[in-house]
């Protein structure tokens, strides 16, 4: 028995290491699984794999560029000003967790490996009884699992001790909860990503899933408020010289320069020399508008990524759907979102919402707050430049920046509560983005002060999530991920009877 355990541990460790957090290779190995089950020819099935692992390849080059680009930034404002602040960055977060997990709970990493394998079986498991969960998106995001199943191990632990002392109750129990968490966030913004994307057959599945639903609700919402025509960042035509806005590649090096140049004079050519950023003799000018217009270049790589391997995944899955999994849509990363909607949404998002963790950071200073924080490239970028993209397709421009402005805001003072709350600030890191500094704080306290009740009343509330959904467009629910284009033609009619 033990040698069988002993296989199907390294089993599990090689598709882990290899697959599950490897993201581009995960997303290449759903591609071959679709296309044999479509019974496509081999030759199809290998370059099948090939263009959707290079396209995620192609989209991580992107991914890390940009958040390389803001390196100097981050370190020297943390450097310079002598900021004895935790940073809100997944990565940042995950190894505040693996520095802690074993002192404050005597537990390893190891132990969030096996979370990870639970929580995502249990994932397929939710999606296989579509007919009575009415959940339809399986998360398929490895990196960003690892991230969440370390954060989550160390905040439902913190908040029911109790379940320390029992290995099999604490993955168990972890384990119901993340998947739960995974499928219920993904399945809630199905219809939205639809309707942005026309259709293309996934959604979004990541660390802002609830925030995306949320802000993209309110934006219809407001648009629906408003008697005036709702306008939307592409509408917007500049007049006069103002009319080189139009062009987005043009906007978003202009943006940039203007952002990071204050940022980079304020720290000052001397300070990057000496963190070996540039050399004494670069022009410091051109400094910065390399590193801004870089910011443009990074963009349009990891749009080519998506456009590249997005095609693949979307055709290939049609086979998992309609043999494993029926109806059911991939989850994908979010960067996925910047190929569609307004180009320049994404740095609008940026913008506003750096703005608001901007100020939502001099608040912390300036209230003397015990735990201080310096925002991190990812959540400030990736989490507010999906919202815009989402925002301003159902509530335009005006919603584009006011929700990403909001959720910058809800990013530092929720993660500074949590992160100070169960002791994570300690450790330089949390993981930051919008689900895990508003959501998961949510959770944690109400477990925490209503123990196993508390955490009943978390899963029931996320079960009853889809649920809701389900009801509010019982007609056409299912036919979102079925049938996209009937989906259509009936809330067309159904808007219409309402019309007349």
């Amino acid at each position: 028995m033990d040698s069988v355990l002993r296989v199907l541990t390294v089993i599990w460790e090689f598709f882990v290491n290899n697959f599950l957090t490897q993201p581009a290779y995960f997303i290449g190995l759903m591609v071959v699984v679709g296309y044999i089950l479509l019974k496509k020819p081999w030759y199809d099935v290998i370059a099948g794999f090939i263009k959707a692992t290079i396209g995620f390849f192609i989209l991580q080059v992107g991914s890390g560029g940009l958040t390389s680009n803001f390196r100097p930034i981050l370190v020297g404002l943390k450097g310079k000003f002598n900021l004895d602040a935790m940073v809100i960055d997944p990565y940042f977060g995950q190894n505040a967790v693996q520095a802690g997990m074993e002192e404050q709970f005597g537990k390893t990493f190891t132990d969030v490996m096996l979370l990870l394998l639970i929580a995502f079986i249990f994932n397929i498991v939710l999606v296989a009884l579509k007919k009575w969960t009415k959940l339809r998106a399986l998360f398929t995001t490895g990196h960003v699992q690892m991230q969440q199943a370390a954060t989550a191990f160390w905040l439902i632990l913190f908040a029911l001790p109790v379940l320390k002392d029992s290995n099999l109750a604490i993955l168990i129990v972890m384990g119901l909860l993340l998947g739960l968490y995974w499928a219920v966030g993904s399945n809630l913004i199905v219809g939205q990503s639809q309707e942005l994307t026309d259709g293309a057959g996934f959604t979004i599945a990541h660390q802002q899933m609830f925030g995306v639903g949320l802000f993209t609700w309110l934006s219809e919402k407001m648009s629906k408020k408003s008697k005036k025509k709702t306008t939307r960042l592409d509408d917007i035509k500049l007049p006069g010289w103002l009319k080189i806005f139009n062009e987005n590649m043009v906007a978003t090096a202009v943006l940039m320069t203007i952002f990071f140049g204050i940022i980079l004079m304020i720290l000052g050519k001397p300070y990057l020399v000496e963190q070996e950023f540039l050399k004494a003799t670069d022009n410091f000018f051109f400094y910065i508008m390399t590193t801004s217009f870089h910011f443009g270049v990074y963009l349009a790589i990891l749009q080519l990524g998506v456009r590249t391997f997005v095609t693949e995944l979307t055709n290939s899955f049609q086979g998992i759907s309609s043999r494993l999994l029926p109806g059911a849509v991939p989850g994908v990363d979010c960067a996925v979102a910047f190929g569609f909607g307004s180009q320049n949404a994404v740095t609008i998002g940026f913008l506003f919402g750096a703005l608001g963790q901007f100020l939502a950071i001099i608040a912390l200073v300036l209230l003397k707050s015990p735990t201080l924080v310096v925002a991190g490239f990812v959540p400030v970028f990736f989490d507010n430049a999906v919202i815009a993209v989402y925002a301003d397709n159902k509530g335009g421009a005006k919603a584009a920046m006011i929700f990403p402005f909001i959720s910058g805001l809800c990013q530092v003072f929720g993660s500074a509560f949590i992160a100070a709350f169960v002791g994570l600030a300690q450790y330089g890191g949390y993981l930051g983005m919008w689900d895990w500094a508003v959501v998961w704080p949510v959770f944690t306290v109400v477990m925490k002060y209503l123990s196993y009740a508390g955490l009943a009343l978390v899963v029931v509330a996320l079960i009853a999530i889809p649920q809701i959904q389900y009801r509010l467009k019982k007609d056409t629910y299912f036919l979102e991920t079925e049938d996209w284009e009937e989906c259509k033609r009936v809330r067309a009619e159904q808007a219409a009877g309402t019309q007349e």
